[in-house]
C-alpha cells in the first residue's frame, strides 16, 4: 500500500494537531483534522469582541527554531509566513516586596538591571546563561526523542546527564548557586508558571526556560499568537488537508486494541492511525474505552497531579498605556503564600500575583485606533470543591483590577468599554481541560520523560499523542516537538519514510541565534 492511500485522523486542530497534519501530510499521508469548536487553534487562538482581539491562550513565542523547521519540512518559511516582532524589553517584573526588573535580551543591559538590585548577583548572570547554554546542548536530544520505558532513562548518555540535571533539586535551589535575591531567583523562575507548577517544586532541569527567553528572544507575533495557528491552518489547506471544524469526536473506534477511525457526531471517519491532540486526561477518558486503559483507568488520571488554573481577564480599553511595558508581571508580596494559595491550599489569594500583557504598544491591530486590548491573568488553583466561580468571580475580579494599580494601571475600571471573563470553569466547560488545568498534568519528576503518556500511546494500537499532556509537556516550542516525535513514530509504524529529516537540527548555537534574531 502506497503513503497516498494512508489515512490518518488528528483530533483537535490545536498547535500540536496542527503541526502533526503538515508533516503527515509532507509525507504523503492523506490527514483529515477534526475540531469541535468553530475555528482552528484550540488555546492558541484569538478571538474578536467589540472590535477588540485577543489571545485566549499563549501571548508570546518563544524559541521559533522548532516551528521554523516544521514550517520548512512542510515548504514553507515561519519568517515569512508569520511576521514577528522581538521584544526589548521582554517584560517587566514589579515585586510586591520592592524593586523591578526591565528583562532584556541585550546581557550587558541585563546585568546592569540585575545590578540595580543586587550588584553581587549581576556578576553571576553570565555564568547562569553559560551553564544552562551547556544544560541545553547535552539535553535537547533527548527533548527530540522519545521517552517510552524505563530503559531510556536508564540509557549511559542519559545517566551521564544526571549531575547537570540534578533532578533532585527544586528550580529555586538551583537558582541559589547563582543569585541570593529572591527576587532576581523569581526573576528566572516565574517561567516555572508556564508549566503551572511553583518554582519551589518545578524540577531544576527547568532554569532553561529562562535561559531561552535571554538567549534567542521573546516574539510578538503580529496580530497575536493566534496568527501562528491561522497560517499554520492555511498551510495545512493548501496542503490538501482535510479540516472539518463544529464536528466533536466522540470516540476513537477500535478494531480489538487496533485504532481504525474516530466516530464523530456527524459520521464515522475510517483511518490507519490516529493522533489525538485534544487535552490528555479529558479525551482518553471519553474516547478510549476504559477496558484498553489499564495504566491510564479514569481512577489513575483523577489521582495525577495537575496544574494551577487560570483566571482570565480580557480588557478592552479606552486610550493607551504607553508607559506599561507589552508584558508586566506582578509578582505578590507574599508569593509563596500565593503559591501555596493555589497548589496545596486551593483557595483564592487574598495577595494574588498577575500578568498583564498591554499588546497595543507593539501592535496597533488588536484594538480601534486610540484603544487598547488589555489580556490580565492571575494563576489559580484549578477547580475544587472549595472554589465556587459562580460565587467568587465578581470579588475576585475586583482583587485583581485592584492589583493592575501596582503596574501603572490604577484607573483601568473607568476605561472599561468591553470585557470577558474566563475562569476554571470554563476552561474545563469550553475547552474540555480536566478540572479547568491550562498546563496539563504538572511536570514533576513522578510525571515526566516516559512517566508522561507516551507519544506513541502505550495503551493501544495507532494512536499517537501530540500536545501537552505527553512527552515532552506543555508550551509552544514542546509542544511542536511533540508533534515532529509522534509523527515521526507513527510513519515508522505505517512503513512510510518521512519525507523531512531533522536528524541535523541538534543544536547548532551560532545559527540558530542568526536566524531566529532575523525574525522581526
Amino acid at each position: 500500500m502506497s503513503s497516498m492511500q494512508k489515512r490518518v485522523v488528528v483530533v483537535g486542530a490545536g498547535p500540536g494537531g496542527l503541526a502533526s497534519a503538515m508533516l503527515l501530510a509532507a509525507s504523503g499521508v492523506d490527514v483529515t483534522v477534526v475540531e469541535k469548536r468553530g475555528h482552528a487553534g484550540g488555546r492558541t487562538s484569538t478571538f474578536e469582541q467589540d472590535g477588540f482581539r485577543f489571545d485566549y491562550g499563549p501571548t508570546f513565542f518563544l524559541y521559533p527554531r522548532v516551528l521554523s523547521e516544521i514550517f520548512s519540512a512542510a515548504g514553507y518559511s515561519l519568517n515569512r509566513e508569520v511576521p514577528m516582532v522581538r521584544l526589548d524589553p521582554q517584560y517587566r517584573l514589579m515585586f510586591g516586596t520592592g524593586g523591578e526588573l526591565l528583562a532584556t535580551g541585550d546581557h550587558d543591559r541585563m546585568e546592569a538591571a540585575i545590578a540595580k538590585l543586587c550588584p553581587a548577583d549581576a556578576k553571576n548572570f553570565q555564568n547562569f546563561m553559560r551553564d544552562n547554554r551547556n544544560k541545553l546542548q547535552r539535553f535537547l536530544p533527548f527533548l527530540e526523542s522519545p521517552f517510552e520505558s524505563w530503559r531510556d532513562l536508564a540509557k549511559p548518555e542519559m545517566l551521564k546527564l544526571l549531575p547537570i540535571l540534578a533532578p533532585w533539586k527544586s528550580l529555586d535551589q538551583e537558582l541559589r548557586q547563582y543569585f541570593s535575591d529572591e527576587r532576581i531567583r523569581l526573576g528566572f523562575s516565574f517561567q516555572s508558571k508556564y508549566l503551572g507548577m511553583s518554582p519551589f517544586r518545578c524540577p531544576g532541569l527547568f532554569s532553561i526556560l529562562s535561559f531561552l527567553e535571554y538567549e534567542y528572544g521573546v516574539f510578538h507575533p503580529v496580530g497575536g499568537c493566534g496568527a501562528v495557528t491561522r497560517a499554520m491552518a492555511r498551510i495545512c489547506e493548501e496542503m490538501g488537508v482535510t479540516i472539518l471544524l463544529n464536528e466533536d469526536v466522540e470516540a476513537i473506534c477500535f478494531e480489538g486494541r487496533k485504532a481504525n477511525g474516530v466516530r464523530t457526531e456527524k459520521r464515522t471517519i475510517q483511518a490507519d492511525s490516529v493522533v489525538m491532540n485534544a487535552e490528555f486526561a479529558e479525551a482518553a477518558k471519553r474516547m478510549i474505552p476504559q477496558h484498553l486503559r489499564s495504566r491510564w483507568t479514569d481512577e489513575n488520571i483523577e489521582k495525577k497531579d495537575h496544574s494551577c488554573s487560570t483566571f482570565m481577564l480580557y480588557l478592552g480599553v479606552d486610550g493607551l498605556y504607553d508607559n506599561v511595558s507589552h508584558h508586566t508581571i506582578y509578582l505578590a508580596k507574599d508569593y509563596r503564600g500565593n503559591l501555596h494559595d493555589i497548589e496545596k491550599g486551593h483557595t483564592l489569594s487574598a495577595d494574588p500575583s498577575i500578568y498583564v500583557q498591554n499588546a497595543s504598544v507593539s501592535d496597533e491591530s488588536l484594538a480601534p485606533k486610540g484603544m487598547s486590548s488589555l489580556y490580565v491573568l492571575a494563576p489559580v488553583t484549578h477547580s475544587c470543591n472549595a472554589v465556587d466561580w459562580k460565587r467568587d468571580v465578581a470579588p475576585f475580579r475586583e482583587r485583581v483590577l485592584d492589583q493592575m494599580a501596582n503596574i501603572g494601571m490604577g484607573d483601568v475600571r473607568k476605561r472599561i468599554r468591553s470585557e470577558r471573563i474566563l475562569t476554571p470553569a470554563n476552561w474545563a466547560a469550553e475547552f474540555a481541560l480536566h478540572k479547568g488545568s491550562t498546563f496539563s498534568m504538572a511536570h514533576s519528576l513522578r510525571q515526566m520523560l516516559h512517566l508522561r503518556p507516551h507519544n506513541r500511546f502505550e495503551e493501544t494500537e495507532g494512536v499517537y499523542l501530540a500536545g501537552g499532556g505527553t512527552h515532552p509537556g506543555s508550551g509552544l516550542p514542546v509542544i511542536f516537538e511533540s508533534a515532529r516525535i509522534s509523527s515521526k513514530l507513527l510513519l515508522d509504524d505505517l512503513g512510510i519514510k518521512p519525507a523531512w529529516n531533522f536528524t541535523q537540527s541538534a543544536f547548532d548555537q551560532s545559527h540558530l541565534r542568526d536566524r531566529d534574531l532575523a525574525v522581526q
